[in-house]
């Protein structure tokens, strides 16, 4: 076996728990970190957007901008993973979130909108940092327990996620007298923040979950090659389930975004106050993240594809609930809970599948492939999502997002039959 200049000693069996437990508090604490930078970019660039290019017709642009460049990172940082370890990886995704951030705060005061989407790009490092502790976290996980593992740092994003809104605008008011527009303000919060994630991850992230993994593993055929993109997608290609996994985690996200970014538009349409709009998607919050630790364990305990099947279920009731709801804002909300509580069910079975079908050396290459994919599909899903909207309806979205869900059910299906005969 090829090993890296900088893989650690294999670890005592005995030092095995105590080393997860050590990691997983590393992860679960940058985990918090990111998640209360991540949502002031969502709340605010749609905002600060407009406040720079003078139009609201460009707003949706900031965001956009976010999600391409969580996508356009995940090959890049999965290259660096591949060779150097999880804990550079992150390392520089949350580097890169917090000089996004910077690059955010200068374009509004130099009202530079080109610089703005720059910006916005690389703040998507940071969410990619969040995404890519998932995986970091079933390193060294055992495989019974991989789910559970994978899903609790996907719920430690709760804790900032719920906190970080409610932060903006106080941290706004700090720049009320000074060059920097209140807008603005929060996205240096979260260069710092970002910043601190990525020195926590720096500092107590040791060993290296991923290098101290492939110690274990011990595989002869663990060489450079072995570990590239190409390899990646070769394993991918090879294994039917980590097609399903791929799909999964794709098709799961893109529906759960499509669906929600037009949300707040429909409850507008009928009536509904901003407040009643933010209640609305805390609660799809909550469904997201508080919930992933039962989705972790269903996993484990009932197998992937089972929690795969309830991924269906679920974002196909949401559709159904919201896409009907007309001025029934409960029935709304209640369709956005499962809409939030079908992904979660869909990213935490289909990251352990991902994980288990494929050979430890190309795990990283792939799970960076299915970031790429998830984001990239996410983005052309939220972007076509608005033109259904004006061009049909909210209730034909949903029904194109049950449409989407089809081809998904089938295959699952299809792996199900197979795995019973096998």
């Amino acid at each position: 076996m090829t090993k890296t200049l900088d893989a650690p000693d294999i670890p005592a069996p005995e030092a095995l728990p105590g080393l997860r437990r050590r990691t997983t508090a590393v992860l679960i604490a940058s985990q918090i970190l990111g998640g209360l930078a991540i949502p002031i970019g969502i709340a605010l660039a749609p905002v600060l957007a407009t406040e720079v290019s003078g139009t609201e017709a460009l707003s949706g642009l900031a965001p956009t901008a976010s999600v391409a460049g969580t996508a356009l990172l995940s090959l890049p940082l999965a290259a660096l993973m591949t060779s150097r370890g999880r804990r550079p990886g992150l390392v520089l995704a949350y580097a890169t979130g917090a000089l996004g951030a910077g690059l955010v705060v200068l374009a509004s005061v130099i009202e530079s909108f080109p610089l703005l989407l720059l910006g916005m790009a690389a703040f998507g490092g940071g969410s990619l940092a969040t995404l890519q502790a998932r995986f970091a976290a079933a390193d060294l996980a055992e495989p019974e327990r991989r789910g559970r593992a994978i899903s609790l740092i996907i719920w430690a994003t709760t804790i900032g996620s719920v906190l970080g809104p409610n932060i903006a605008a106080p941290t706004s008011r700090v720049f009320a007298d000074t060059a920097i527009p209140e807008t603005a303000g929060p996205f240096l919060f979260a260069a710092g923040i970002f910043a601190v994630a990525a020195l926590v991850v720096a500092v107590l992230l040791r060993p290296d979950p991923l290098l101290t993994a492939r110690a274990l593993a011990s595989q002869e055929d663990d060489t450079a090659q072995s570990r590239s993109l190409r390899a990646g997608i070769a394993a991918v290609a090879a294994s039917p389930m980590a097609r399903l996994a791929l799909v999964t985690v794709a098709v799961s996200h893109t529906v759960m975004v499509s669906i929600m970014v037009m949300t707040p538009v429909d409850l507008g349409h009928h009536g509904a106050s901003l407040q009643l709009v933010g209640l609305v998607i805390s609660g799809h919050i909550a469904g997201m993240y508080a919930f992933s630790p039962v989705m972790g364990w269903l996993a484990d305990r009932f197998g992937r594809l089972s929690v795969i099947g309830l991924t269906v279920g679920l974002l196909s009731c949401a559709a159904l609930l919201a896409g009907t709801a007309g001025p029934s804002h409960g029935q709304t909300a209640a369709g956005l809970f499962l809409l939030g509580l079908g992904w979660s069910a869909g990213l935490v079975s289909g990251s352990a599948l991902l994980t288990d079908s494929v050979p430890q050396p190309a795990r990283a290459a792939v799970q960076g492939l299915s970031d790429l994919t998830m984001n990239a599909a996410a983005g052309i899903g939220g972007a076509l999502a608005g033109l259904i909207v004006a061009r049909a309806s909210y209730g034909w979205l949903n029904l194109v997002g049950v449409c989407v869900l089809l081809p998904m059910a089938a295959l699952a299906v299809r792996r199900a039959v197979s795995a019973k005969k096998a």
